[in-house]
Parts: C-alpha cells; structure tokens; sequence
C-alpha cells in the first residue's frame, strides 16, 4: 500500500442508496442487435447510420467541389442541384452526423460505462430514440428523390426563400426535411433525457460528480444544451412546414411573386433568423462540448499525466454552455440590428472565448512535461488542439461587427466554419474511434494504416481549408454556382479552386483506408485485452472485453478516486484504476515489470 495519498482518493465507498433494476434480457437475434435495448448496441446502431447518412454527405461535398474547381466542365451538376447539394451537405453533416455520433453514438456507448451503470436508465426509450433517428434519415434520402428535388434553400433554410415558387425543392423538397428535422428532435429529446438522468441518477458508488471522467461531463452538457435548444428548431420547422402546407404567414410576409399578389400576409422572416440561431449557435457546443471532454481524456491518458485544473475544466464546460445561449445573432449582423445589440452580441461572443481558451491552457498544460505516447487517438487529439485554436482565431474576426459585414457570405465564413465545426469534431471521432475501437471489439486497429489516415486526413484538410480563407478575403462569395469572370476577382482565385477541390478529392479518399482498417481489424486485428492503452476510468476496468449485457460483472464497481491518476508519486505503477481501493495500490518507486500485462509501453 503507498503511504502517498493520491488526488481525490478515499478508501472508502458508501454503500447503494437503491437496489439494481432487472435489465431486459433478449431471447433472439431480432431482440438482440434489432430491437435491442442495449445502450452498446444502440450506440454501434447511432455510429454505423450516421457515418452511413455521412459518408452521402461527403460525396455531395465532391460534386460540389468539381463544379467550383472545375466550373463548367461537368454537365450533370448544374446551378440547381449544385444548390441541392450545398444545402443537404450542411444539413446532414450538421445534425445527422455530428450531433448523433457524438450524443446518440459515443453518449450512448459510453455513459454507462464510464459512471457505472448497467444500462441507461429508460432503455426503452433509448430503442425508440434510434428508430426516431433512423425514421428521420431515411425521410431526408427520400427527400433526394421526390419531384422537385431536395431543398436547395443552404441548410438554414431562410424563408420566404425556403418555400417560395423558383428556390428548388421549394415544395416536397423542404417539406420532408422539415418533417425529417421534427421527427430527429422528437427522437433526440427521449435519447437526451435518457442521458441526463443516468448521469444524474445511475452513478455507482463513489462515482461523484467531479470524479466523472470529462467526456461524460461534456456529453452531459451539450445534452443540457440540446433539450434547451432543439425546441426552438421544433417549432421554427413546425411554423414553416404550416406556412408552406397551410399557407399561414408566420415567417412570410406579404411579397409579390412573378407579379401576383400571394396570399401571405404579415409574417416576420427575421422571426425564422432569431429561432434558427437560437438553436445554431448552441448547436456548434452540442457538437464541441462533446469534443473537448473526449479530446481531455486522449491526452491526459495518451501524455501519462493527469489532466491540469480538472475543475476549471468543469466550469469552463458549464460557462461555454450558458454563453452560447446569448450569442446567436452574431450570425445575424448583416440582417440589420440596433448598434447596442449588435455590441452586446460582439461583446458576448468575445467573451465566450475565455473559458474556451482556459480549456485550451488546460490541454497544453496537461501535455506540458508528459510522457507523451504519439498513438493514433493522441495524433488525432492534438491535431483537434491546433485546428480549433486556428479556427477560434478567425472567430474573432466574425465576432467584430466591422470585421464580420464585409466577410459575412465570402468563403472566408465557410473555412471558419468548417475548420470549427467540421475538421475539428471529425479529428476528435477519428481519435475516439482509435481509442475505443479496442473496447468495442477486442482487437486493435491496425497502427500504420491508423498514422496514414491521419497525415493524409490531417495534412488534406489544411490544405482545403487554409486557402479558402484568402478567397474570403478577395471577396470570393458563398455558395455561388459559378464566379465567371467578374473582374475583382483574380486568376489565382481559380487555380487554388481547383487545387482545393484536388485536395478534398484526396482527403475524401484516404478514408477508404479508414474504413478498410475498421472491418479488417475486426476479423484479423491484434487481440486488444482488457486495458491496451493503461486507462484509469471504468469502461476499460470490465470483466469482458468487449462488454457484454450489463456492462459489469455481478457486483458494479465501487469508485475511490477521480479519472485522472496518471504517475502518481510513490506509486509503482503507471496509473491507479478508478476502482481500485487505496490498499491495494502497490507502493514504490516506478517499476516496468510491475505494470499490468498488455499496457502500451
């Protein structure tokens, strides 16, 4: 036993307030991996249809970036589907991708595990918040083929545009993926309560609150965020499926159209603008707050150091939650606003940037004297680190109401964009993927096949992303079938068009090897054991790799410590298990040989 007292450790845990919930025992294979009520399950179910629905999305961004490459040179895309594309490519990565890896996906598989649970608390719920899902992609493909077309309104769908006669997919088009977004939220809200209550109420023993690993921590938030949220898209799709079905005028105000007088009357566009952000901006931290609690525990596991200001980081997750609720109309500078809102809004925004930046310290900190692994998962971690930081950068520039009119619809606010909302997340599922990979299946992925996806996917991205900054700068504008030859426009606009649609090509390829590594792996992958990577939190301490049904063995596991017990002094070994009492920690100095068999060294 060591006579040095680790952070946070007790020797003991108070005994269950409640007895166990029987969970639901399956009997058939329909039972078992269909209508499963099984979190694991349901989570691979969430992860596979949304990668899935986002692999559409990813050939929608090729198309897209052979007609601005290539202008002119493909007659099968024109300035109709071009606007089709661009507008279901934002929408599916957005909400059917994002948002349901990260909650339906990683929440699900990991919750119960990490805070010791057998199961989510409704698992039945749970089942119906997938089929939800699932009832809501599959309306959206359908919406690719009605008459008409997908909507062709950009993926904020801004009425009157949205469902005005000339926008395509003005008809069925925009009505099945307002349907489509109505019927996600209502699954999402039985997944995300599900979530909030185990985490509140389905704790084992010792598990406290500020000794949850940080990626229960984030997904708990951004789930906060996402019930608070997600009405506001409930309604606004509800308000706008009425104006387009019913003809009511909540969002349409009284227009003429192609010289005739419509019916709508009094409705207020701006109404759409202020709801849509209200759930937007929020939207861009149910994404993020995820992220940063996995991307703390890849580092801290992956640097062998215990995470720095582990309460900071807590807070800093709660902060960036309150403030996104008082941000949105930054996307709505160019709308016109009174000065003082659009001060306080820029005020705001800037504000938000501080706890953001201490979790960045945090992240640096925690590396900082180390002993850092380059894995794959950490490859990934810290490449999320440095395109967030690059991307919060050119967030400052949005957040001036100066800055922000002249760039606001440039391609400048697409590189933001997806340097924030889309390389960074997918860096952070690509780094989770490779450290949980092991839990899900028993076997590792491949290493070499796992660092050339990285340097390629890594490399690729900036250089698709970095250069359309200087597009925005010359003005190039979003979302514009062609540019032609308009004269502030330079040639060197066109050539690095085409460089970046070469270098989307490329990165969209290299995923193939991603993809090859996960089924490859599965059937001839290196056996993992229990704890490959030498983690502390509870889901690498289980009977079986992987899990089976209840996740624990008979007795769930008692909690003594934080998550974060890496090189503790006095210690011989590595890292001491949440769940491993005090005198049973071998005292010590450092020795290889005592370290637990399969640890990565």
């Amino acid at each position: 036993m060591s006579s040095f007292v680790a952070h946070d450790e007790t020797g003991f845990a108070p005994p269950a307030e409640t007895g166990e919930v029987e969970l639901y025992h399956p009997k058939t294979f329909i039972g078992k991996y269909i209508w499963s009520q099984d979190a694991k399950v349901i989570a691979v179910q969430y992860a596979i249809t949304a990668m899935g629905i986002g692999l559409v999305a990813l050939v929608f961004s090729w198309l897209m970036r052979l007609q601005l490459g290539f202008p002119g040179r493909f007659s099968f895309i024109d300035p109709t589907n071009y606007l089709q594309l661009v507008s279901m490519h934002g929408m599916i990565m957005v909400v059917y991708l994002l948002t349901a890896l990260f909650l339906g996906g990683f929440g699900n598989y990991l919750i119960p595990l990490m805070v010791g649970a057998r199961d989510m608390v409704f698992p039945y719920a749970n089942m119906l918040s997938y089929w939800f899902y699932l009832a809501a992609v599959v309306l959206l493909v359908i919406g690719l083929f009605v008459p008409g077309g997908p909507s062709g309104a950009g993926w904020t769908m801004y009425p009157p545009q949205a469902i005005m006669e000339g926008t395509p997919g003005a008809r069925w088009g925009i009505i099945l993926l307002l349907i489509s977004l109505i019927v996600f939220v209502i699954g999402f809200t039985m997944g995300g309560l599900n979530y909030v209550v185990t985490v509140l109420q389905a704790r084992t023993r010792g598990m406290t609150l500020m000794r949850m690993p940080l990626t229960v921590w984030g997904i708990f938030m951004a789930t906060i965020l996402a019930l608070l949220a997600f009405p506001a898209l409930f309604v606004s799709a509800i308000m706008m499926l009425l104006d387009q079905t019913l003809g009511t005028s909540f969002f349409m105000p009284a227009l003429v159209s192609r010289g005739q007088q419509t019916n709508y009357t009094g409705g207020n566009p701006l109404l759409f603008q202020h709801l849509f952000w209200f759930f937007g901006h929020p939207e861009v931290y149910i994404v993020a707050l995820p992220a940063f609690g996995i991307v703390s525990d890849l580092i801290s596991t992956h640097a062998r150091k215990n995470i720095f200001g582990y309460r900071m980081m807590v807070w800093a997750l709660l902060a960036i939650g309150g403030l996104s609720f008082v941000v949105w109309a930054h996307h709505m500078f160019v709308s016109g606003m009174n000065p003082y809102f659009g001060f306080f809004f820029a005020t705001t925004t800037l504000i938000i940037a501080v706890p953001t930046a201490i979790k960045v310290y945090n992240w640096v900190l925690t590396l900082w004297r180390g002993n850092i692994r380059l894995t794959v998962p950490m490859l990934f971690a810290i490449a999320f680190v440095f395109t967030f930081v690059n991307g919060g950068l050119t967030g400052l520039f949005l957040g001036n109401v100066v800055v922000d009119m002249p760039l606001s619809d440039t391609m400048f606010v697409v590189a933001h964009f997806h340097m924030v909302m889309g390389i960074a997340p997918v860096l952070v599922v690509f780094g989770a993927i490779y450290h949980w990979y092991p839990k899900v299946t028993g076997r590792m992925l491949d290493d070499t096949l796992g660092k050339l996806h990285f340097w390629v996917t890594f490399i690729g991205t900036y250089a698709i992303f970095y250069p359309m900054h200087y597009l925005g700068f010359m003005g190039v504008p979003r979302r514009y079938y062609a540019i032609g030859g308009t004269n502030f426009i330079p040639d060197s606009v066109h050539l690095l068009n085409a460089w970046i649609s070469i270098a989307a090509f490329v990165v969209g390829a290299v995923q193939i090897v991603f993809f090859y590594n996960l089924v490859s792996s599965y059937f001839r992958g290196k056996p993992s054991g229990g704890n490959p990577w030498g983690a502390t939190t509870l889901e690498w301490q289980t009977e079986h790799t992987p899990p089976r049904h209840g996740n624990f063995g008979k007795e769930l596991p008692a909690v003594y410590r934080w998550a974060y017990d890496y090189g503790v002094p006095g210690v011989a070994v590595d890292y001491i298990p949440q769940n491993v009492p005090p005198k049973e920690v071998p005292a010590g100095a450092w020795d290889r040989a005592a370290q637990p068999a399969g640890v990565v060294p």
